[in-house]
């Protein structure tokens, strides 16, 4: 670890207090000049640290910048076993991802980003990734078919739900298969994508790819009426971003070990605002109307055509019109 990085790890775990600079220099076997330069390359980097005369060096608890140091102190239980990459920027987080599992990251590497340069969404479109939201991938390694690949997208749009309703205590829905809202919004899209072992007929490696709305306020043109925040102002009294993006892995953590017994889907089908729903089913570039009428044991989307015909979907589009959004 870098000297910077050490100072961040020591400054983050005294978050709002003081930290002594000789203290500091004694303690990382440095001079007090390298702590003070090192401060200096912090403070230039957005970092909000304050110089107390004769107390020393305050990281204030308003600093919202994602790093490794800010995140890991809200880790718990199997979330700490975490391997986490955070960066400021990148092209995309899902891209890279799919990279590093193919040349063998582990499973549980985290690769976490502010912003997005190249964002992707599902059925290749591009997904709006401005340095005012959390962007992450988690690799994993899932002994599962690719029947049962949906089981993913679908536990850890609840681990999402669940994370976002206890940082704003806002309710949370799911529009199938991979989409959150809050108060008529999207604010949430999820990403999974996967590679199958041809020898087994299972996994290789999936990631899962997730971008969050933080504080998001201006929107192009194209989703700016669909697209919404889960923050008009962030709270300025504690690193959010990095609360809430250790609430999301925290859930994560506890939500892949279910995925085969399934415990999660009731919660997933109670969030769901669609069933009931007249919907649009947009596949093979045609769009079907339909009913949504379920969502079945394996989370499919059962729907209902107007001939009476039914389907349980496992991918595709689905759109709804606006006015049942839910408020």
């Amino acid at each position: 670890m870098e000297l910077k990085e050490q100072i961040l790890k020591i400054l983050e775990e005294n978050r709002g207090n003081s930290v002594n600079g000789a203290l500091m220099a004694k303690e990382l076997h440095v001079t007090r000049s390298a702590i003070w330069k090192n401060i200096n390359q912090l403070k230039n980097e957005g970092y909000q640290i304050e110089a107390v005369p004769n107390r020393g060096y305050c990281l204030k608890e308003s600093n919202d910048i994602l790093t490794n140091q800010s995140i890991s102190p809200y880790l718990k239980g199997k979330a700490t076993n975490f391997i986490l990459d955070v960066r400021k920027t990148v092209s995309s987080t899902n891209t890279l991802a799919k990279e590093m599992a193919a040349n063998k990251a582990p499973e549980g590497t985290v690769l976490i980003a502010s912003e997005q340069t190249n964002g992707r969404g599902r059925m290749g479109r591009s997904f709006y990734s401005p340095a005012t939201g959390l962007y992450l991938s988690l690799i994993l390694r899932p002994k599962l078919s690719i029947e049962d690949s949906l089981l993913i997208t679908t536990s850890s749009a609840v681990a999402v739900a669940k994370a976002i309703e206890k940082i704003t205590n806002e309710d949370v829905h799911i529009k199938w298969v991979n989409d959150l809202f809050m108060q008529g919004k999207k604010v949430c899209g999820i990403l999974t994508e996967a590679s199958l072992n041809i020898e087994n007929g299972g996994l290789e490696y999936a990631i899962v790819g997730i971008g969050i709305n933080v504080n998001t306020k201006d929107f192009p043109s194209d989703i700016k009426d669909i697209a919404g925040s889960i923050f008009l102002d962030k709270p300025k009294n504690q690193p959010i971003t990095s609360i809430l993006a250790a609430e999301v892995l925290n859930n994560l953590a506890d939500s892949m070990d279910k995925l085969t017994s399934k415990d999660y889907l009731e919660e997933y089908k109670k969030r769901s605002f669609l069933i009931g729903k007249d919907i649009y089913v947009l596949k093979e570039k045609k769009v079907f109307p339909a009913k949504a009428i379920g969502i079945d044991n394996r989370a499919r989307l059962l729907v209902e055509y107007p001939d009476s015909t039914k389907e349980a979907l496992t991918s595709g589009e689905v759109s709804i019109r606006t006015d049942y959004l839910p408020k």
